[in-house]
């Protein structure tokens, strides 16, 4: 079944990925031609795991190859309209290149920021690199040159035309209004602005025209975990319209920080070689009282709690996921539930989704969708045993999407199984895609 495509006037073009729609994986060298599973319903093929190779960080990347790699790029089209690819973002015709700050530059996503701003086509002049006074004279290297840390103050944004934050909501809250008032471009990860009304909460791939009404300097970057399915239910909804999700998380652990992630490992050490978890509390006893920052031991279980406590019993991460898929989707009386799972995985969130649309969909349709819509991979042959999974997804950049069916008992709701990089596109790719944005639309 082919699915109608309209071309946008004036789309906007998705940073990240190339003019010809191919999947960019930045970073990473095919050692030979992708391999590809059998064909899909629509007659494209998906991506198989062996086409994952190895990429400098040590990670498996997706290389993909044949129809199913083809991207176009989305524009935050209402529902039944979808858009042609143009190509990455430039700065055309600049002779003096934005100056772009990194705040936070020396922690977890910092570090994948610079990774990134390495990877990427180079479109910035100075990339000036702040974090707090005890960082202050390391040196960290972007573009192949060493730079030095300097302390987060008001002198630091002057002349900066783009700033991007990655730090605690209270230094967010007090420093990135300043950054905007000294004249720079703020595109903040914390989540004190996303709810704000004169604040646009924005995913290239499905809202990139949002970026142009920011009253008050500030766009903000959605929650990891709303990062992690927003771009292939963009895509869906574009062409069906959506009106209800049921959402089940999985999240990794370093969605909570460095913390999470050292907290599993030291577990992990704790009950690697043992019979633990064959009877009730062996495994709490031997972790004691080193939950670090989750609630329950997440060695060899599975903790049914993210966030903080919100009003009747829901956390903050299921009411944020809830929150910014309206915002984003312009959908503000969408009927949403959500359950947020801590899981013993390092990094990549994964999501079983329930999506009911306006009218009658079909797995062929829907699997088109998918195939061809930007900065997402069609990973799904489950009788190969092939579906995305956090160990193949973790250190990529696309939403990988597979389990893709029609429910049982209603021909309007699709069921979906999503994996999303939560450090890469959930954090810091989003981050550089807007500031990439924001930069073409200066020059």
């Amino acid at each position: 079944m082919a699915v109608p495509r309209a071309t946008a006037p004036g789309a906007v073009a998705v940073p990240g990925w190339t003019a010809a729609g191919s999947v960019s994986v930045p970073g990473v060298t095919a050692t030979g031609s992708a391999a590809v599973s059998g064909p899909t319903a629509t007659g494209s093929a998906a991506v198989s795991r062996s086409a994952a190779v190895m990429g400098s960080g040590g990670s498996s990347a997706a290389v993909g190859a044949g129809p199913v790699a083809s991207r176009s790029a989305a524009t935050g089209l209402a529902p039944g309209r979808r858009s042609a690819a143009t190509g990455s973002v430039a700065v055309p015709g600049s002779a003096v290149r934005p100056t772009l700050a990194v705040v936070g530059a020396t922690g977890v996503v910092g570090a994948v920021m610079l990774q990134i701003l390495s990877q990427h086509a180079d479109i910035w002049g100075e990339i000036r690199l702040v974090a707090s006074p005890r960082s202050v004279g390391r040196k960290l290297t972007v573009r192949g040159e060493e730079v030095e840390v300097v302390a987060l103050s008001e002198e630091v944004f002057d002349g900066v035309d783009v700033a991007m934050f990655d730090v605690p909501d209270e230094i967010a809250e007090r420093w990135a209004p300043i950054a905007a008032a000294k004249g720079a471009v703020v595109i903040d990860n914390s989540g004190v602005f996303r709810m704000d009304r004169d604040v646009p909460l924005v995913v290239p791939e499905v809202n990139p025209h949002a970026i142009r009404q920011r009253p008050r300097g500030i766009i903000a970057n959605p929650h990891c975990t709303t990062l992690s399915m927003i771009v292939a239910l963009g895509a869906l909804h574009a062409e069906y319209g959506l009106r209800e999700l049921v959402v089940s998380t999985y999240q990794a652990v370093s969605g909570a920080g460095r913390a999470g992630v050292d907290t599993l490992r030291r577990q992990l050490s704790l009950v690697a070689g043992t019979e633990l978890g064959t009877s009730p509390g062996d495994v709490r006893r031997a972790v004691g009282e080193g939950t670090g920052p989750f609630s329950e031991p997440v060695a060899l279980n599975v903790v049914p709690w993210a966030g903080s406590a919100r009003a009747d019993g829901w956390s903050s991460d299921e009411m944020q996921l809830r929150d910014e898929s309206r915002k984003i989707l312009g959908l503000s009386a969408l009927p949403m539930a959500v359950t947020c799972v801590r899981v013993p995985v390092v990094t990549v969130h994964a999501l079983t989704v329930h999506a009911r649309f306006q009218g009658e969909v079909t797995v062929a349709g829907a699997r088109e969708i998918i195939a061809t819509a930007p900065g997402v991979v069609l990973f799904d042959n489950p009788e190969a045993g092939e579906f995305p999974t956090p160990v193949d997804v973790v250190g990529t950049d696309p939403t990988w999407v597979g389990r893709v069916r029609r429910a049982l008992d209603d021909p309007t709701a699709l069921e979906l199984f999503v994996c999303g990089d939560n450090l890469r596109k959930g954090a810091a790719l989003n981050t550089v895609q807007i500031a990439e944005l924001v930069a073409a639309e200066r020059a």
